[in-house]
């Protein structure tokens, strides 16, 4: 072998650093094709091979971060799990996984520490009991997972920017 582990490391950070970028242009990609093809995801879908939730959230992500609020050091999973907050909190819990070099996993579980601890249990939320076929619940579960979020999470997160283009 020719190839020392240093190089072999440096390959995959820029390798990583592709991928993450890649998920922002095809967020870019999706929010430009709006006003022009109301068919892009289904066409994307065809095109990239990638799931039609993934292609949702790549541009839901983008379309929250213009280009002057995006942390280069951070990657677009990171961007997303605070996508639903208000500005000046997705700006906090970004600082704060930036200057902790926190994991996108790291800051869902700080986040939703801080929720548990500002929010108790029954403060200031509504359960919903779903019914739900097994398909349904399977297909869910897999996006969700796609994402990095808890089911509960994901269904909120969903509904909220389907409101939110209505």
């Amino acid at each position: 072998m020719d190839i020392t582990f240093e190089s072999w490391e440096r390959i995959g950070r820029n390798l990583s650093l592709l991928g993450n970028s890649t998920a922002w242009w095809l967020g870019d990609w999706l929010v430009f094709g709006e006003e022009f093809f109301p068919d892009r995801y289904t066409r994307a879908v065809e095109s990239t091979s990638l799931a039609y939730q993934t292609l949702r959230n790549y541009a839901w992500v983008a379309r929250a971060f213009p280009l002057s609020r995006r942390r280069d050091k951070l990657s677009l999973q990171h961007h997303l799990v605070v996508a639903a907050l208000p500005e000046h909190e997705q700006e906090d819990w970004l600082t704060r996984a930036e200057r902790g070099m926190w994991s996108q996993r790291r800051l869902r579980q700080e986040l939703r520490a801080s929720r548990q601890e500002q929010w108790p249990a029954e403060s200031g939320t509504t359960s919903l009991v779903l019914k739900v076929p097994r398909e349904s619940r399977r297909r869910w579960e897999e996006a969700a997972g796609a994402v990095g979020l808890a089911v509960p999470d994901w269904i909120v997160q969903t509904l909220d920017e389907v409101a939110a283009d209505c």
